[in-house]
C-alpha cells in the first residue's frame, strides 16, 4: 500500500536506497531518529557487512536510524516493530477497535516500552499507518 510522504521523509529515503542499496517502504521522523521500514527480506542488505551501510547512511544525514522490516502480515510487521525486543505472540483483536496484544519476554520489556516511551509509541504509529491498528498493547 503506498503512503504518501512529506518531502523531507521521502528526500530521506532517496538517500536510504543510495547508500544501502535497499528498498525503503516507509520513513518516519521521530525526535531525531529517523525510522526506516525496509523492505522484506532486505534488512540485511541496509545493514550492510559490520554494519556498515547503516552507519555510512546515519553519517551522510546525521541523525541516528532504526530499520524495521516489513512484513506481509500485521502480526509478524507489529513484532518488527518492536525488535530487538523477544516478541512470543502477537494477538489483534478487532471488536470496537483493532488492537494488537503482544507478549514480550519479561526481560525485553524495557527495551519493548523504550527510552520514555519511543518504541512503543513508534510502533503504534507505524501499525497505525501500515495495517490501520488502533492500538499496540504490551501484555
Amino acid at each position: 500500500m503506498a503512503r504518501p510522504l512529506e518531502d523531507e521523509p521521502r528526500r530521506y529515503l532517496s538517500i536510504f536506497e543510495d547508500v544501502t542499496g535497499a528498498p525503503g517502504e516507509d520513513c518516519l521522523i521521530d525526535d531525531g531518529t529517523v525510522v526506516v521500514v525496509v523492505a522484506s527480506g532486505e534488512l540485511g542488505e541496509a545493514i550492510g557487512p559490520g554494519g556498515r551501510n547503516v552507519t555510512r547512511f546515519e553519517e551522510r544525514i546525521g541523525k541516528s536510524v532504526r530499520l524495521v522490516e516489513d512484513a506481509d502480515d500485521p502480526e509478524t510487521f507489529v513484532a518488527n516493530t518492536l525488535a530487538p525486543a523477544s516478541v512470543y505472540n502477537v494477538t489483534v483483536s478487532e471488536n470496537d477497535d483493532r488492537v494488537a496484544y503482544v507478549e514480550v519476554a519479561d526481560e525485553d520489556r524495557g527495551v519493548a516500552i523504550g527510552s520514555d516511551g519511543e518504541t512503543i509509541d513508534r510502533a503504534r504509529t507505524l501499525a497505525a499507518r501500515h495495517y490501520e491498528f488502533d492500538d499496540v498493547q504490551l501484555l
